[in-house]
């Protein structure tokens, strides 16, 4: 396996009406040999362009890419040593499920042992031994994407590309494969590029995540580091589910004037980059699940309690969506499903103050601790 890099890479594209449009812009990252790494971003913000430069599909206007100890600039795709699986299967249906998994091999001229040492292997790992004989017309959608996989397994690459590989199935498919996908890393040990637009999705698969949005990398980081420290509003909104909710405000000291409800803050919260915006305006972030109904309050040391009228509730079962207004802003609260609520009632939610999160206005990146 291998590492891949990134040197301030640009991609451009040129259309004669249009005229130039930037895809992706300078571009610097490194991932780790053996990593795991997710791409996630909405439609058109530069990750699958990232993917397919990668994969040589796509050539970068600027820059360099390496792929190990290689710059593969000039490099043909087949060259590269990348193995690419794309989220509408791409097999051949007139061909066997064995057929599908040696084709690329049997192309490659290898020995016809070690090709169905390949397959056999492949078949193992993804359990598909039992499948073989049959045609792609005869699986499941999720069968067929561990076909796909199998094929990548089979070339034994330095570095896996998935673009969007799970979009295609339905729910409780997904969910099944990304537990697949994730045991099938540990098991390889391999290197692992992949491209989502669904923020869950990227949240319980990649050891890192690359957040693009616009052509450019938002935050590269853990998991556990974006949903706690977003380097920004895009960041902060784009990853949780549901988003977090933006309040206008104002601090005074250690309160936080919010919509004319005054927020005493815990000393905890307090920094000396937070006091730069003393009587200034920011705005002021926080999940929803970290609002809950008067009537179930959990483990919340530092309460600020906010009253309005409620708007929508959407029961969900395990717990209720609750919706309100404050200010020009819509808020959600991820609530206690017996939490008492329905649309009209004047309620009071109290904000676990000791987890809200601060935002220049201007530039809308996050006011660090």
């Amino acid at each position: 396996m291998a590492r891949v890099e990134f040197r301030n890479v640009r991609k451009e594209f040129h259309d004669q009406q249009k005229g130039t449009f930037t895809a992706v812009e300078g571009s610097d990252f490194v991932i780790n040999d053996k990593e795991f790494v997710v791409f996630v971003g909405p439609s058109g913000c530069g990750k699958t362009t990232s993917l397919r430069m990668i994969a040589g599909l796509e050539h970068q206007s600027s820059g360099d890419i390496i792929i190990g100890d290689r710059v593969v600039n000039n490099l043909h795709p087949k060259d590269r040593d990348i193995a690419m699986v794309f989220q509408d299967y791409a097999l051949y249906p007139h061909m066997t499920i064995r057929e599908n998994l040696s084709f690329g091999l049997r192309n490659l001229k290898k020995p016809k042992a070690y090709i169905e040492q390949k397959v056999q292997e492949a078949a193992s790992i993804l359990d598909l031994e039992s499948m073989l004989e049959r045609k792609p017309r005869e699986l499941s959608g999720g069968q067929r994407q561990r076909v796909a996989v199998g094929r990548a397994i089979v070339r034994d690459p330095q570095v896996f590309l998935f673009d969007e590989p799970l979009s295609n199935l339905d729910a409780k498919l997904r969910i099944q494969m990304r537990v697949e996908l994730a045991e099938l890393h540990k098991r390889l040990g391999a290197t692992i590029v992949y491209v989502t637009h669904d923020q869950v999705e990227a949240m319980t698969l990649g050891e890192r995540i690359v957040v693009m949005n616009k052509g450019a990398i938002q935050q590269i980081a853990s998991p556990t580091e974006l949903y706690a420290k977003p380097r920004n509003m895009f960041v902060a909104g784009f990853i949780g589910s549901p988003a977090m909710n933006f309040m206008d405000a104002e601090l005074d000291g250690n309160r936080v004037l919010v919509n004319g409800t005054v927020l005493e803050l815990p000393e905890s919260m307090l920094s000396s980059s937070l006091a730069d915006y003393d009587k200034k305006k920011v705005i002021l972030g926080i999940r929803p699940e970290d609002i809950y109904g008067e009537d179930f309050v959990q483990n919340v040391k530092v309460e600020g309690k906010m009253t309005t009228s409620v708007q929508v509730v959407e029961h969900l079962g395990s717990e209720n969506l609750v919706y309100f207004q404050v200010g020009e802003r819509s808020v959600t609260a991820k609530v206690h499903p017996e939490t008492k609520a329905y649309v009209g009632l004047e309620k009071t939610f109290i904000l676990d103050l000791g987890k809200v999160h601060f935002f220049d206005p201007e530039t809308e990146m996050r006011i660090s601790d």
